[in-house]
C-alpha cells in the first residue's frame, strides 16, 4: 500500500509540474512575440504615430504602449532596455511623435528627443513669465484659462509674485492637463530646488523670496562662472546701503532684451523694480533663475567688490575701486562702439 501511495504521489506531482509548465508555455504563446524580438536599428520607417505617455508611467507601461502602437516589435525588449538604461527615467509625459517599427534603442532615443514632444514648454534660465505664457498657449492650453489660473494660483507661503517660481526646465503635459495643474507642477519643482539650495533654513538675514530675488539678479547680470562674485557684490552693496543700480532691473521693467546699452533716461523710470531710483532689493524676482544662480545666492565668494562690468563678451571684471571701474567702463564703451557685443555668441 505504501508503494502504491508513493507511486500515486509521484504521478500527481508529475502531473502538477506538467500543468505548470504547460500554463507557462501557453502564457508565453499568448505574449505578442518572444522576448528577444526586435526590429533592425536604423532602418527606414514606414510611417509615424503619436503616442501618449502618462505622468508617472512605468517602464513596463511605456513598453506596452510602444508595442501596441506598432513602434516596437517586442514590449519585453524595450522594457529590458528601460531597466538597464538610466536615461529611460527622463522620458517626459505628453504626446510623442515616433516612427514605426523601431528597434528598442531607437525608440528610446526618439522618446528623449524634445523636438518630437507635442506641446513642449521649455523654460530657460532667466526667462520671464511673459515669455513662458505664449508657450503654454502654443501647447494647446486656452489663454483665458492660463490667465485665470495665473491670477488664482496659490503661491508658497511668504511669496507674493509668481515671477521666479516657474523653475527652468522642459515641461510636457498629457492632453487635458489644466493650466492650474501645469503651473502647480512648475511651482512644486521650484520649491524643491529652493529647499535644495537652502532658502528655507538659512541663518542669513533674507527671506526665501529675497533669496529668489537675489538669484534672479545674479542670473540676469552675468555668466555662470561669475555668479558667486556677483552674489557677493549684491551683499556688499546692501550691507553699506549702496543702491544696486543693476541694468537688468530696468530691462525687466521695459521688457527689453538684446541690448547691453541703457540710456540715462531709462534709469529714471518710476518703478519699485528700478534699482537706480530705489534702495535695496527689488520687491520680487526679475526672472526665473536656475539652480546655479540659486546656489550662488546662498554661497557667495569672499571679496570686497562693489563694482563689476562686462568689458567684452565673457570678460567680466570685479573691483572695490570706483576709479578702476571707470577705467574699465571706458574700455567697455570702446568695445561696444567696435561692435564686439553684437558679434558675441
Amino acid at each position: 500500500m505504501k508503494v502504491w501511495n508513493n507511486s500515486v504521489h509521484i504521478r500527481i506531482a508529475s502531473a502538477l509540474v506538467l500543468v505548470l509548465i504547460t500554463t507557462f508555455l501557453l502564457r508565453e504563446i499568448r505574449m505578442p512575440v518572444s522576448a528577444a524580438a526586435d526590429y533592425e536599428c536604423g532602418k527606414p520607417a514606414p510611417g509615424e504615430v503619436e503616442i501618449a505617455i502618462a505622468r508617472g508611467a512605468t517602464g513596463s507601461a511605456i513598453a506596452r504602449t510602444l508595442f501596441d502602437a506598432g513602434v516596437t516589435k517586442s514590449s519585453q525588449t524595450f522594457f529590458r532596455l528601460a531597466v538597464a538604461d538610466p536615461r529611460s527615467a527622463k522620458v517626459a509625459p505628453g504626446t510623442h511623435t515616433l516612427e514605426l517599427q523601431l528597434c528598442a534603442q531607437d525608440a528610446l532615443t526618439q522618446l528623449l528627443d524634445s523636438k518630437r514632444i507635442k506641446g513642449l514648454i521649455n523654460i530657460t534660465e532667466g526667462m520671464w513669465i511673459s515669455e513662458v505664457l505664449p508657450q503654454m498657449y502654443a501647447a494647446g492650453i486656452l489663454k483665458s484659462e492660463v490667465l485665470l489660473a495665473l491670477k488664482e494660483l496659490e503661491l508658497p507661503k511668504g511669496f507674493s509674485t509668481t515671477e521666479g517660481l516657474l523653475f527652468p526646465a522642459q515641461y510636457s503635459f498629457a492632453s487635458g492637463t489644466s493650466a492650474t495643474e501645469a503651473f502647480s507642477a512648475m511651482l512644486r519643482r521650484s520649491e524643491e530646488e529652493m529647499r535644495r539650495a537652502g532658502f528655507f533654513n538659512s541663518s542669513d538675514p533674507f527671506t526665501p523670496q529675497q533669496f529668489l530675488a537675489i538669484a534672479s539678479l545674479i542670473q540676469a547680470e552675468g555668466n555662470t562662472q561669475d555668479f558667486t562674485k556677483i552674489a557677493q557684490v549684491i551683499r556688499n552693496r546692501l550691507r553699506i546701503g549702496m543702491p544696486l543700480q543693476f541694468d537688468s532691473t530696468v530691462h525687466y521693467i521695459k521688457k527689453s532684451r538684446g541690448s547691453v546699452f541703457l540710456s540715462t533716461q531709462s534709469t529714471l523710470i518710476n518703478s519699485p523694480y528700478n534699482t537706480y531710483k530705489r534702495y535695496g532689493l527689488p520687491p520680487g524676482p526679475i526672472n526665473n533663475p536656475g539652480q546655479d544662480a540659486m546656489q550662488a545666492a546662498m554661497n557667495p565668494d569672499a571679496g570686497d567688490w562693489l563694482y563689476f562690468i562686462t568689458v567684452a563678451p565673457f570678460d567680466t571684471r570685479f573691483t572695490s575701486s570706483i576709479q578702476e571701474f571707470n577705467n574699465w567702463k571706458l574700455e567697455y564703451k570702446k568695445n561696444l562702439k567696435a561692435g564686439k557685443f553684437r558679434s558675441s555668441p
